[in-house]
């Protein structure tokens, strides 16, 4: 599946607990291979209009500015096989649900389907489902499955930032082997480094 991606599963997700101050789901898989244990087959493949609403979710929560966006990476595409590839029976049900709540949300708040909804219309829904998966983490156990919001937005971070352009458009991608450098100036806005020297091999497909 393109595009190819190389980066250590455990910095990538060390990358994502900072950025959404949780634990991803499933992080024990992605990190060991991604085989969910005990999971029911998974033979129904995403319907054309499923894969067009994972590509622009994703889209959505990393758009393109003047570094190419989550559709370029094929962020949508990851997103499908790595909910079927990783998580349980519960969280993939969860994920699979949450395609026809998300157009139902849409279409509560702008009387349109995400995909016809405009750029700002989508940005504030999906806002709205951060703060709504949120507070579903607080109030519910383990045992429940997890918001599919969560889930959507958890697979669109790690798709985009164990891309390609992930690791070198928005990341700053250093070159390996090179010079050591121990005080390297910093400026605010800088962006962090990606370090292909301790990447493994992710497969994708």
């Amino acid at each position: 599946m393109e595009p190819a991606t190389l980066m250590n599963r455990r910095e990538a997700l060390a990358r994502l607990m900072a950025i959404t101050g949780t634990v991803a789901i499933g992080a024990e898989l992605f990190v060991t291979g991604c085989r969910a244990p005990a999971a029911k087959s998974r033979t129904e493949p995403l319907t054309a209009a499923e894969q067009a609403l994972l590509d622009e979710v994703a889209e959505t929560i990393v758009p393109t500015t003047d570094t190419p966006g989550a559709k370029a990476a094929g962020v949508g595409p990851f997103m499908a096989a790595t909910a079927k590839s990783c998580y349980d029976d519960r969280a993939y049900a969860s994920f699979r649900r949450g395609f026809a709540a998300l157009d139902e949300a849409s279409r509560d708040k702008s009387g349109k389907s995400f995909v016809e909804s405009t750029a700002s219309q989508r940005t504030a829904l999906l806002n709205e489902l951060d703060r709504e998966q949120r507070t579903y983490a607080r109030k519910k156990g383990e045992k429940d499955a997890p918001h599919y919001f969560r889930l959507m937005k958890e697979l669109a971070l790690i798709g985009y930032f164990t891309s390609e352009i992930g690791c070198t458009k928005a990341l700053r991608y250093v070159e390996s082997p090179g010079s050591y450098d121990g005080n390297l100036a910093y400026r605010k806005g800088d962006r962090a480094f990606f370090n292909p020297s301790r990447r493994i091999s992710v497969s994708q497909s």
